[in-house]
């Protein structure tokens, strides 16, 4: 079964309030399996555009990173994050070839 992944790019306006988001999403992200894989780091922008916080959340499947995203607890954590960032989000499938 391919695994699913969270990729987000995100800018973050009051890292304060931030921080209480990630402790809101702890709870939701161990229930469903959540792995970091990439949290922020160095990095080099070689094509396009980019936001400042680069992350990659690994999930047993894909169906799982769709849940974690949809459950309530998730949905909770996310409304603390709205206001204070602006932030692209891709839910994908992994290659299982």
């Amino acid at each position: 079964m391919a695994k699913g992944y969270w990729i987000a790019h995100v800018d973050v306006a009051d890292i304060e309030t931030y921080k209480e988001y990630v402790a809101a999403n702890a709870a939701p992200f161990a229930e469903f399996g959540a792995r970091f894989l990439v949290r922020g780091g160095q990095r080099q922008v070689r094509e396009g555009a980019a936001r400042k916080r680069t992350v990659v959340i690994e999930f047993d499947s894909y169906e799982a990173a769709l849940a974690c995203y949809d459950s309530a607890s998730y949905r909770a954590a996310k409304d603390i994050r709205d206001p204070v960032s602006t932030g692209d989000l891709v839910i994908i499938e992994g290659y299982d070839g």
